[in-house]
């Protein structure tokens, strides 16, 4: 059987027994419409069918926590009537399809999720993932994407702050594209998605509705990739980040003014999720016309109106007294505005084209009943092998000739070329910005600042994902400390190969079980995220990507909080935490000098984590740098000082294994204090000055070298 003779729910990616399940819940044989939108609601992208099993293990129940998982964003509170909103998404198939449209919607699709809950978004993040640079089309992508993230967040006013960047071959052909971002708002401008009130009206506001996007959801982010998809652009949505601001404006207008009962944004299936989840969530129904949508083009079949991902998109519930005052306010702001629905007893969704009923389905089930999985799981046969050849340490020696490769890495070097494309001085809050440890940014007309951190480590949680997962959730706590904000909650995206193989569930629920054992450890909720299945081409598993997305608070912001340039002659260099314990195994050392990944990393003590974390937040006010020691160890995080501060340092007794170690949980400090009082163990390794980075017995290069290494990582790839 050709694929244009498979039954018409199999080429709408669901299974026999998927659809067989829809036949129960129906009692009869689903209709054209009905099948479309079944098959984009009970995708692995929008149901999380695969994954909902395990996701309970996240906790969101602290007191500080307004909103947790389920809405369209986490909501915390800040005190004094302040809220944070905060989502985590990602675009990584469309991405890979057409890279300036897949990561540019994914940045809009981001957004709508923090201005639906009624706060404005004040920025954005990029956590991405890609091949090696030496490849002309993994350079295609790189600068594609980059490209797509700056021309929608400059465009739509909406800062950058920062991200992180990982290259490996498995990420050739999938990329991976996260999205981040953060909205501010008042608490009685909370705005939920449950719609109540029988008779209100429910309007479309934003684009017209055109075939761009359809079957993004199941085609594209729920299933793997084989040769040729990339010729998939149809199901690519096209963003327009002018039409966007209008709609953040429009909105936060509705809101400020009262005319909001609800409001849901069209991301993923399109209508087909909107009116369902705003009803279903409810308890009640809704009868939608489709005639009453505004299109861009006028031969759609309800079908495909119900599936498409267009951009820019929002659905209001409204009550009829309030009608004519959301409409003008739509032309007021010169942004579309449709009536396409009523509310009703429910529970049934009604939807009706030409006056013909094309689909009458439960509005719940559309997201109740979807399937939920409980996949096989298996430990990776090649764990034995990887975890017995241990790598070995360096020997003594001179460290310098590791060092530039190292900040020749495009991972580790210089990533202004990405940051230098993007706006990160909008709105005028940004206090640190992109090149830190962490963003950091005041809230205006308080004393509060807010710190944000994205981490992940593909390699390491391919050697141990449990382990890694852990040690991702207390580097993006550390990274926010050391600015002087606690870490306050998280966001996580958990990108992974296909779910139907039991190894790559196996990764999933390790890492899975070690970020909330991380997050438990340090009391911290777990807000929202997203799961991104089927990252795989022609049978090639990504290696399991979770990045968390850290958010920090302080109340007040510290004065002068610790950066990178701020180290002054004669400052003494502290190490904070345990000395080194040869913790080689997925280090920058023992990938990019020996070209290898392996052995086993270190497990990171949760009691320890707790320690360092509330250290390097109690000394931030008073401490000119705190910077973690992470990848490429003591001599990259050094080398990193030396480098913005423009000043050498002077290191001595350090073996080139010390310096290239990366045993995690510790941070250089540096001030003009001679005695720390930290409760933890501490030592004095160096004192800033000169203009050399010198090792002692190590060896040593001057400033200007070691910055034209590390400037020169990308921009040598990519010209």
């Amino acid at each position: 059987m050709t694929a244009t003779q498979q039954p018409d729910h199999i080429q709408l990616g669901m299974t026999d027994d998927e659809y067989h399940r829809v036949i129960e819940i129906l009692g009869r044989v689903p209709l054209a419409a009905e099948l479309a939108m079944y098959s984009v609601m009970w995708s692995e992208h929008c149901s999380y069918k695969s994954s909902r099993t395990h996701l309970g293990k996240f906790r969101s129940d602290q007191p500080w926590v307004v909103v947790g998982p389920g809405e369209n964003a986490g909501v915390v509170d800040l005190g004094d009537g302040w809220l944070a909103a905060l989502r985590i998404e990602s675009h990584n198939h469309p991405s890979f399809v057409e890279p300036y449209q897949g990561a540019a919607t994914g940045v809009g699709g981001i957004l709508r999720d923090i201005f639906t809950m009624g706060a404005r978004p004040v920025a954005v993040w990029d956590p991405l993932r890609f091949g090696p640079l030496e490849d002309p089309r993994n350079r295609y992508l790189f600068e594609g994407v980059v490209s797509g993230i700056a021309g929608y967040g400059n465009a739509v006013g909406v800062p950058t702050l920062g991200g992180e960047v990982e290259f490996a071959d498995c990420f050739s052909q999938n990329p991976l594209v996260n999205v981040m971002a953060l909205g501010l708002l008042k608490r009685e401008q909370l705005v939920l998605s449950a719609a109540s009130g029988v008779g209100n009206k429910a309007i479309l506001l934003g684009n017209a509705t055109g075939r761009d996007g359809i079957g993004g959801a199941s085609i594209l982010a729920s299933a793997s990739f084989e040769a040729g998809d990339e010729e998939k652009r149809p199901n690519v949505q096209i963003g327009d980040p002018f039409e966007e601001k209008k709609l953040i404006e429009a909105c936060l207008e509705l809101y400020d003014r009262g005319l909001v009962v609800a409001i849901q944004d069209l991301g993923a299936a399109g209508i087909s999720c909107a009116t369902s989840e705003v009803a279903g969530n409810g308890g009640l129904g809704m009868d939608v016309d489709l005639e009453r949508v505004h299109v861009r083009e006028h031969d759609m079949t309800p079908g495909e109106i119900l599936m498409s991902e267009s951009q820019e998109r929002m659905l209001a519930i409204v009550t009829p007294h309030n009608e004519t005052e959301v409409l003008d306010l739509a032309a007021k702001w010169e942004i579309q505005a449709s009536v396409i629905g009523t509310v009703t007893e429910g529970p049934q969704l009604k939807v009706y084209a030409k006056g013909e009923l094309v689909a009458d389905v439960p509005a719940a089930s559309l997201a109740d009943d979807a399937p939920k999985y409980d996949r096989p799981v298996q430990r990776p046969t090649y764990l034995d092998e990887v975890w017995a050849d241990q790598p070995i340490p360096p020997p003594d020696g001179d460290v310098t000739d590791a060092l530039r490769q190292l900040l020749d890495d495009p991972a580790i070097g210089d990533r202004s070329w990405i940051s230098n494309q993007y706006d990160h001085m909008l709105f005028l809050n940004t206090v640190i910005e992109p090149g830190h440890n962490a963003s950091l940014m005041r809230i205006k007309g308080t004393s509060k600042g807010l710190a944000v951190s994205t981490d992940g480590d593909a390699h390491r949680t391919w050697l141990d994902p449990r382990r890694a997962s852990e040690r991702i959730v207390f580097e993006a706590a550390l990274n926010v400390a050391v600015t002087g904000a606690a870490p306050y909650a998280v966001v996580n995206n958990l990108n992974f190969g296909s779910p139907e193989n039991p190894e790559v569930m196996w990764q999933f629920v390790e890492s899975v079980e070690g970020m909330a054992s991380a997050c438990e450890k340090l009391d911290l909720p777990v807000v929202g995220g997203n799961v991104s299945f089927y990252n795989q081409t022609d049978g090639v598993d990504i290696y399991p990507t979770p990045v968390v997305g850290m958010l920090g608070f302080c109340d007040p912001m510290p004065q002068f909080p610790p950066r990178l340039d701020r180290a002054q002659d004669g400052m003494a260099i502290w190490l904070v935490g345990d000395p080194c314990q040869g913790d080689f195994a997925g280090s920058a050392y023992d990938r990019i000098i020996n070209q290898k990944l392996r052995g086993r990393p270190m497990e990171a003590d949760g009691a320890t984590a707790r320690n360092i974390i509330a250290l390097a937040t109690e000394l931030a006010p008073t401490t000119a740098v705190l910077h973690d020691i992470s990848t490429g160890g003591f001599a990259v995080a050094l080398t990193e000082i030396a480098i913005k501060s423009d000043l050498g340092i002077t290191v001595d007794g350090l073996s080139t294994a010390e310096l290239l170690d990366e045993t995690p949980l510790r941070f250089l400090a540096i001030t003009h204090r001679a005695h720390l009082d930290t409760g933890v163990h501490h030592q004095r390794i160096g004192t800033m000055g000169g203009s050399t980075i010198d090792f002692g017995a190590a060896g040593s290069i001057s400033i200007s070298e070691a910055r034209a290494v590390w400037a020169n990582a990308i921009p040598r790839r990519m010209h």
